[in-house]
């Protein structure tokens, strides 16, 4: 399908007029840049000289990040720990000018962190250090009180559920999140992983990729199987109660269905530097997407690109939207 430029110039000014909470799970993702000139004499391995650290938002944070940079407000609803790693995101949050009203701050949590060592474009190893247990019931209270002060006190137009498998968000935290947004009339998308998978009954669009869609249900069929995948898809939307599955397909693009319709977009042919941070890109471009209301097929499309953008950047970094509205005539 053809999109204009004006008609993404046209999203893009709907986005600066909406405010989304983002719930799940948050992570610093920590750069370590340096130069390899010789390999250990302790073990065959390369020694990285250090010459540039960075912290960035990770998780739930890189698709609030991804949000602003598209120009609409991000709201993070989100567990860190009362540690070090803990004040250093509470200070990137004011580095990016993003409120920490929806953060919960835990004495016996750890925040999670992404360190990623990289010389020239390639990366040599990652190092995670985190906890992945589900944070308590008060807690997961604590955070739904949050979530209902903060759409009581202003609008919330989406609330995007970024589950990392982290332990914040839990089947029961969940539903009482989309009974809330279903009662004030808010829309929801959703980024799963395989222990949550089949708690978000009735959320307007579920985003899962493929591999993460083949264990959620159960299911072995060939990537580049369209009549199965688009089977597979109406049976999961029927059971389910979802308005939209939008499954995204790596190097074979996008695929996005209703029950009624569905279509499919190859990817777009890209100098791949890294994936990482991708599947926020798409999930925040395709949820503003949703709430501006876009139709099913600009939805996929517009969100494909966004996703092969990313991928042309080494580390994890936001969509802008000025390389947006270049892809488009």
């Amino acid at each position: 399908m053809e999109i204009s430029k004006t008609q993404i110039l046209s999203y893009l000014e709907k986005f600066k007029t909406k405010r989304v909470l983002i719930i799940g799970d948050v992570m610093i993702d920590s750069y370590m840049w340096g130069v390899v000139n010789r390999i250990s004499p302790e073990a065959p391995i390369p020694i990285v000289s250090v010459v540039n650290r960075e912290y960035r938002m990770g998780g739930a944070a890189n698709v609030a990040f991804n949000i602003k940079s598209l120009g609409a407000e991000p709201i993070l609803c989100a567990v860190v720990g009362q540690d070090e790693k803990g004040k250093i995101f509470r200070d990137l949050l004011k580095q990016n000018s993003m409120s920490d009203e929806g953060l919960l701050s835990l004495p016996d949590r750890k925040t999670t962190i992404k360190t990623r060592i990289i010389c020239g474009s390639q990366h040599m190893l990652r190092v995670d250090d985190e906890v992945d247990t589900e944070i308590d019931e008060k807690s997961s209270e604590i955070l739904v009180e949050k979530v209902e002060k903060i759409i009581a006190k202003q609008k919330i137009d989406l609330i995007i559920f970024e589950d990392y498998d982290k332990g914040v968000l839990n089947p029961k935290f969940i539903s009482k999140v989309i009974k809330i947004a279903k009662k004030n009339s808010i829309f929801t998308a959703v980024d799963p992983k395989k222990r949550n998978f089949n708690s978000y009954n009735g959320v307007d669009l579920f985003k899962p990729n493929f591999k993460e869609f083949c264990e959620g249900t159960n299911s072995e069929i060939s990537k580049t199987d369209l009549k199965e995948i688009a089977k597979s898809a109406q049976k999961f939307l029927e059971s389910s109660a979802i308005s939209t599955l939008l499954l995204t397909l790596s190097e074979h693009g996008v695929f996005i269905s209703d029950i009624k319709n569905n279509f499919h977009f190859p990817a777009e042919r890209r100098l791949i530097a890294d994936v990482s941070g991708a599947g926020d890109t798409v999930i925040s471009v395709a949820g503003l997407l949703l709430s501006a209301g876009a139709s099913l097929s600009e939805i996929a499309s517009i969100s494909n690109i966004a996703g092969g953008l990313v991928c042309e950047k080494s580390g994890v970094v936001p969509i802008e939207p000025e390389e947006l509205q270049n892809e488009f005539r």
